[in-house]
């Protein structure tokens, strides 16, 4: 394996960047260009010329950028393919240290590569981003070196086959991309696993189809992040995200794209952002993606599409579909999908997030979940033997999974009703289940907390009035932190509102501060909301939202809003205020205002326009 790095220490001191919006395209650009360079001079100062054990694959490619310590650099790859890796993880980086050193690399360096490829069999691994990456890398190589022969490579086919292989699959990605959607959405850290490929792609493949359908990806994936983040910060629903992220928002490899792209928040570690910036040079984020994310003058109401991970067992479709609400104001974001299994282990499915001015170290995030476990769901989506799950991902960089304070995950025993800025989790938990209870995840940074007699409990978040109703009797309990993904945990600061009933529910509305006189008139206006529930037969909810509107949910059956059943089937993959997609269409409108950009994967086109 390769080192992985961190970044600089010293981005937990930066000041908080201007939320300001840049008018001028250039100093846009050459703001975008300075932030690229710091972490590509961050990469330059790591290198330790006289242990060139140290330098990982991405300081590499920087030394072969610059042109500088060539010895060291050969002698660096040299090493490395004396032992070469396996897998998505190895292969792109590795094809980055080939392609930017193919001109200033020795020939002994570039042969070592070379029978790297040979010699090492590569694993194609299970997930999305692990297809990407391993595709990308095996078609930019193939091209490097063509027409060679089956026995030249570690898949058994030539050079052309491979590329053949390669094309098709990656074609097929983009298509199902932007037609149904991605099974790996929002998520908090692998957007750097499709990002980065994407983006040598639009650099190195040759083939001019592939080379646009790179660029088209880019962004149609930065346009989504401009969606689901509140100041740079991702929220969720998330198909993949982590114990930490989940309650620290900003802290993602998503914090540090937006950091790059947007500038609007502070960095984050720079992880595998640093093998973008490598690139980085080479994209220019459009304007109207650029004031998505910063120039907010309205709210912003998204109902979009997306896809399951995809099932091996016990399912009689491949990736069901995921129906995901966006709904972001200026002091808050509430995002859920409909609930049930995406991803069997890294799932958050809801949440609302408030705003704050440094995120640095902050959990500005309230949420619910069934904390479930089960063996049987994650043989559902691993065709690995079923005897070590579901105890063995817990040693594998997943430590809570198998925990009943956990705060991360989805259930099938989970439904979501979202309506603007109202959330309705229902649960109706099976019996015998390994955790047959609720978890309520409340931040230490949350003031002006109450309980009151009504059963509401209030909060404040930043300038966010919170309101949250727990359906069932409950308790507090610790919360506890992971430090790292191998770490033992350690107690944490947060608060845990667990509730021991397997019929269940959660009702959570928010509200900007500025809407009200006081925070007490808040509380007086949740209390006179019409409210009926039930917990028998199922789990029941009538009420009236702060907005006015009726919503009847009850677990099982398709909820209402203002007496209109909710048809997720006629839901497009992307419909609301800034992205508009027909599912299908493999079209994506991006507007802001007067602006407008259409990315047209079926036509292989980018069409900038000003609308009337």
């Amino acid at each position: 394996m390769f080192p992985f790095l961190s970044a600089s220490e010293a981005t937990e001191s930066d000041p908080v960047p201007s939320r300001a919006v840049v008018e001028s395209e250039d100093e846009r650009r050459a703001a975008y260009l300075e932030r690229v360079q710091t972490m590509r001079d961050w990469l330059y100062e790591r290198v330790d010329t006289e242990d060139t054990s140290s330098i990982s694959m991405s300081s590499l490619c920087e030394l072969l950028l610059r042109g500088e310590h060539l010895d060291v650099a050969n002698a660096r790859v040299i090493e490395l393919m004396e032992n070469p890796g396996t897998g998505p993880f190895w292969m792109f980086p590795i094809t980055m240290v080939a392609f930017t050193g193919r001109d200033v690399l020795s020939e002994e360096a570039r042969q070592s590569i070379r029978n790297a490829w040979r010699d090492r069999r590569q694993l194609r691994g299970d997930t999305e981003n692990h297809w990407v990456m391993y595709y990308v890398s095996l078609y930019l190589m193939s091209e490097l070196y063509p027409d060679e022969p089956a026995e030249t490579w570690f898949t058994g086919k030539s050079s052309t086959e491979n590329l053949q292989e390669s094309r098709e699959w990656l074609l097929h990605w983009m298509e199902t991309t932007t037609t149904i959607g991605q099974g790996e959405y929002n998520p908090t850290h692998y957007i750097g696993e499709y990002a980065t490929p994407m983006l040598m792609l639009a650099v190195w493949a040759e083939d001019p189809e592939i080379r646009m359908g790179g660029r088209i990806l880019l962004d149609w994936l930065f346009a989504e992040l401009a969606t689901v983040t509140l100041e740079g910060v991702l929220r969720g629903p998330n198909s993949r995200t982590d114990e930490n992220s989940v309650i620290e928002r900003w802290n993602s490899l998503a914090g540090v794209f937006s950091w790059v792209l947007f500038g609007n928040t502070p960095s984050p570690r720079y992880s595998w952002g640093q093998y973008y910036a490598i690139l980085g040079e080479h994209y220019q984020v459009p304007e109207v993606i650029y004031r998505i994310a910063v120039d907010r003058k309205e709210d912003i109401l998204q109902r979009d599409r997306a896809r399951t991970r995809r099932y091996w067992r016990y399912s009689e479709e491949l990736s069901p579909p995921i129906f995901k609400t966006q709904y972001l104001r200026r002091d808050y974001a509430v995002g859920s999908y409909q609930g049930g299994i995406s991803d069997p282990i890294q799932t958050h499915v809801w949440d609302v997030t408030w705003r704050v001015d440094d995120p640095r170290g902050v959990h500005p995030t309230m949420f619910s979940l069934h904390p479930h476990s089960s063996g049987r769901v994650m043989q559902m989506f691993f065709s690995t033997f079923p005897d070590p799950m579901p105890e063995s991902v817990t040693r594998e960089g997943k430590p809570s999974y198998n925990s009943p304070d956990k705060l991360l995950g989805c259930s099938p025993y989970e439904e979501v009703l979202q309506d603007l800025d109202t959330v309705i989790a229902l649960y109706n938990i099976k019996p015998g289940e390994d955790f047959p209870h609720i978890n309520g995840f409340f931040s230490k940074d949350l003031e002006d907390l109450t309980e009151c007699a009504s059963g509401w409990i209030f909060a404040r978040g930043g300038n966010t009035f919170l309101a949250y109703k727990p359906l069932a009797d409950y308790e507090w309990i610790g919360s506890t932190f992971y430090p790292s993904m191998w770490s033992d945990p350690e107690p944490g600061e947060d608060k845990i509102l667990q509730s021991p009933h397997l019929k269940n529910g959660t009702i959570l509305q928010a509200a900007s501060a500025d809407e009200f006189d006081s925070f007490e008139d808040f509380k007086t206006a949740m209390r006179d909301l019409p409210l009926e529930y039930s917990l028998e037969p199922v789990p029941t909810v009538r009420m009236t939202s702060l907005r006015g509107r009726t919503l009847e949910f009850s677990y099982g059956q398709t909820p209402r809003v203002d007496g209109r059943f909710v048809d997720y089937s006629k839901w497009q993959l992307f419909e609301g205020t800034h992205l508009n997609s027909k599912l299908g269409s493999g079209r994506l409108s991006i507007t802001h205002g007067r602006l407008e950009r259409v990315l047209d994967f079926y036509k292989l086109e980018i069409t900038d326009r000003i609308r009337r």
